[in-house]
């Protein structure tokens, strides 16, 4: 790997750093209005929303031009989002409009390594991605449960620069300000992004055409033996994750007692796991070993259920660390599968942009699911069983459809013999 890899690596990790320390600071601010419970998840309903609707666009326009130049202005609009928050725009609005930047960024960084490295280092560089963006959800969610503690934010907000003054005065305004000062590293970092060299298609100006081609690669990737299994364990993984995010932080507050800071601390360890996990299918599982390791999927399942036995925070730590790890050694190896499919049958930034539109359908789902489970005031313990029956059964099932995949092509393969 050279310099321009760990720029791509650098620039991708203050991103998502901002944008998940931007997510505990939105939801300490709905919690400062008093909001329902079941307004919390709607912050990710709102931030995955743009990935769903505007699928069709930004693969084509993350392929029209050099990706460094996408994921700057795509955290230019992050930047945007989290500035509307000065003008007391409502959280859930504001979170929408960072969405919109991480739409168009997801393509370019993911598409940029399918352009960058030969598909041999694929695995190796969704280790290094993936667990880059895990320590960033740690350093996240860690960093904003550190910054919204009154002792903390005061002692900040106490600090007094010669000749400059900030204007900043409340807890809000200082988190606010670190967000928007994360993302400008990131933005910064993107100038120094390599540029692959890759033939870009201009970007075409009919809406309908481009609904047309996406939908085409759309079913082009879902018909791939292959790529549909990728594709289904992603897309169930990221929609499960992402609601399992929250059910953490209202399991910690009912089960264990923990304010939001030490919920945002739990939170960190599972990503930790992740981070671990992503390494050790770096290191250990080939691009052509991926979908052996679709049982341990289930197996983060079935280890969800066992959080309705615990009552004490060190082992409800181990129990996030271990799931936290099972998740990082299946997902990376998948992660690799679908991009290299994708980028063989219909180019990166499209491939990318269908990968998205799936893995955040999906979280748009099973989060609004959760936010109607707490609105009906459904037990926490009940929901992560549900959650639990739910994410083992559909990997199970994924697996079965591998295995019928494999004896179709077996056969195939045997009729084409038996015919010479």
């Amino acid at each position: 790997m050279n310099s321009g890899f760990y720029f791509i690596l650098a620039a991708q990790f203050f991103s998502a750093l901002a944008d998940n320390t931007l997510l505990i600071a939105a939801i300490a601010m709905l919690r400062n209005m008093d909001s329902p419970a079941a307004y919390e998840p709607l912050l990710k309903t709102s931030f995955t929303l743009s990935y769903v609707l505007l699928a069709a666009f930004v693969g084509a326009f993350a392929d029209s031009m050099p990706k460094r130049r996408v994921m700057l202005i795509s955290n230019t609009i992050k930047i945007v989002g989290c500035a509307l928050l000065f003008t007391h725009i409502h959280p859930i609005a504001a979170y929408a409009v960072v969405g919109l930047g991480a739409a168009a960024y997801s393509p370019a960084k993911y598409g940029i390594l399918t352009e960058y490295l030969p598909a041999r280092l694929l695995v190796v560089a969704n280790g290094w991605i993936e667990g880059l963006t895990v320590a960033a959800i740690i350093g996240g969610t860690m960093l904003g449960g550190v910054l919204i503690q009154s002792d903390v934010a005061h002692y900040l907000l106490s600090l007094d620069f010669p000749v400059i003054d900030t204007g900043i005065a409340t807890v809000r305004d200082m988190n606010l300000s670190f967000v928007i000062g994360i993302y400008g590293v990131a933005a910064f970092l993107n100038l120094y992004v390599p540029d692959t060299g890759v033939d870009h298609k201009p970007l075409k100006c009919n809406p309908l055409y481009l609904v047309h081609e996406f939908n085409h690669c759309f079913r082009l990737l879902w018909r791939d033996k292959l790529g549909q299994i990728s594709l289904g364990v992603t897309t169930l993984f990221w929609g499960a994750g992402a609601t399992l995010q929250f059910v953490v932080i209202e399991w910690s507050r009912v089960q264990l007692g923990l304010d939001l800071t030490h919920a945002s601390v739990m939170q960190g360890v599972v990503a930790l796991g992740v981070a671990v996990g992503s390494v050790i299918a770096a290191r250990f599982v080939t691009l052509r070993q991926s979908v052996k390791v679709i049982p341990l999927g289930i197996m983060m399942g079935i280890g969800v259920l066992g959080m309705i036995f615990i009552r004490q925070e060190w082992m409800a730590l181990v129990m996030m660390l271990v799931l936290g790890i099972l998740s990082g050694m299946f997902v990376v190896p998948m992660n690799a599968l679908l991009q290299h499919r994708g980028h063989t049958l219909m180019g990166s930034g499209h491939s990318i942009a269908i990968q998205n539109f799936n893995e955040n359908l999906s979280i748009l789902v099973m989060t609004g699911i959760y936010s109607s489970l707490l609105y009906f005031q459904l037990g926490i313990n009940t929901i992560v069983v549900l959650f639990a029956l739910f994410v083992s059964g559909t990997m199970w099932l994924l697996m079965k459809r591998h295995a019928a995949n494999q004896r179709i092509r077996d056969d195939v393969s045997y009729l084409d013999d038996s015919s010479h």
